[in-house]
């Protein structure tokens, strides 16, 4: 008897033992893959000319700090939601933006589109990035943060390494996906083709998860190379791609603060002494008002004095005059072990007597021989 094979991939024996299992994966981006050089069609008039039958509308709040960038750019935003015929309200006094459609608007996923760009200016995305939400192959992605990390300090760190040093890292992550991304308070802003979206969305969630986001950097790089040659596209590039593994450091046994737990005692702790009874305890509690009042007297005075002495010795300080260095010449002593070269000494008094001191003479012509006759006179 031959084995059967059900549908969801297990084999089975004629005994009716299974074998073993086969499972069909399929990778997402096959799935989503389009042909190169496609392009879906726009959508015109033609394909809804009779419009909407109902009205949609979507707001959304904005904080008090983005008032005056939106009523500055309020009017670029209106003329831009015009040309998709969608209507857009600034209320300054909900602080509230909205968006609706009109008679004249055939798309209806124009709405959407608006409700995101509202969404991203709400958001402090500036309007040159967040008015590109509007054309057809772009899109957004809002990701939530701040409920990740329980602990505040832990997760400014981490977006502040998502960010990187003055935004390298966040500014190589644009690059290699192709998408805008913000870093605003609790939240990530980040507008694209849907492909870059999705890879945003991985080194963000990773980055928080404590996986350092230059990892999945590298990663984008080596798939971006990889996808220029047209002989590895229908291959696994999981051979090419790092696999880096996460170190677990060894924690420590002892912990470094350690709690030294009290013996339990049902009775309470001794109350603190009052003053009476410390003078019951020192016998000053029977001795007479005029000695009580010496001896305060006698504190005081003691007190008085150390303070004069210390602030006669503060006085003092600044005329203390510093300790000087003493001013030792170094002197080049003779080496005391080893015999003296008396034959080098005798050459080099010798080649002192041969060498001539004082300049050279002006004329150095040999003397002629009346020369000589004339000293030889004159010494007669």
């Amino acid at each position: 008897m031959a084995s059967s094979m059900h549908e969801d991939g297990v084999i089975e024996a004629p005994g009716g033992k299974k074998q073993r299992k086969v499972k069909n994966k399929a990778d997402d981006a096959d799935l989503v893959s389009v042909p190169d050089g496609w392009k879906e069609p726009t959508f015109s008039k033609d394909d809804n000319p009779k419009g909407l039958l109902e009205e949609s509308s979507f707001a959304t709040l904005f904080p008090k700090y983005r008032e005056a960038y939106l009523k500055e750019c309020w009017p670029l935003v209106h003329i831009a939601l015009g040309e998709v015929h969608i209507k857009g309200t600034l209320d300054l006094i909900e602080g509230s933006l909205t968006v609706c459609t009109t008679k004249k608007t055939f798309d209806p996923y124009a709405i959407l589109r608006a409700r995101d760009l509202i969404k991203l200016l709400a958001r402090s995305v500036p309007f040159e990035q967040a008015v590109r939400i509007l054309q057809d192959d772009m899109a957004c992605d809002i990701i939530k943060v701040g409920t990740l990390v329980r602990n505040r300090e832990r997760f400014v760190k981490r977006r502040q390494r998502l960010i990187g040093p003055k935004g390298s890292t966040l500014k190589a992550l644009e690059l290699l996906t192709g998408c805008y991304v913000m870093v605003q308070g609790n939240t990530v802003s980040a507008l694209g083709p849907f492909n870059g979206l999705k890879e945003v969305r991985k080194v963000v969630m990773d980055t928080l998860k404590n996986i350092h986001p230059i990892y999945n950097i590298k990663t984008l790089m080596i798939k971006r190379e990889l996808a220029k040659d047209p002989d590895l596209k229908s291959q696994n590039w999981e051979r090419f791609l790092p696999n880096f593994r996460h170190k677990n450091l060894s924690k420590r046994k002892e912990p470094q603060k350690k709690s030294v737990k009290k013996k339990y005692t049902p009775f309470p702790p001794e109350p603190p002494q009052s003053k009476v009874d410390m003078e019951l305890a020192s016998g000053e509690f029977f001795l007479r008002e005029r000695e009580k009042k010496r001896k305060r007297l006698e504190e005081i005075k003691v007190k008085q004095a150390e303070n004069v002495t210390k602030k006669q010795e503060e006085r003092n300080k600044d005329f203390i005059p510093p300790k000087e260095k003493p001013l030792l010449k170094k002197t080049n002593k003779a080496p005391s072990e080893g015999k003296l070269d008396i034959e080098a000494i005798k050459d080099k008094v010798k080649k002192a007597k041969t060498k001539k001191l004082g300049a050279p003479p002006v004329n150095t012509a040999p003397p002629t021989s009346t020369d000589k006759g004339k000293k030889k006179k004159s010494r007669g």
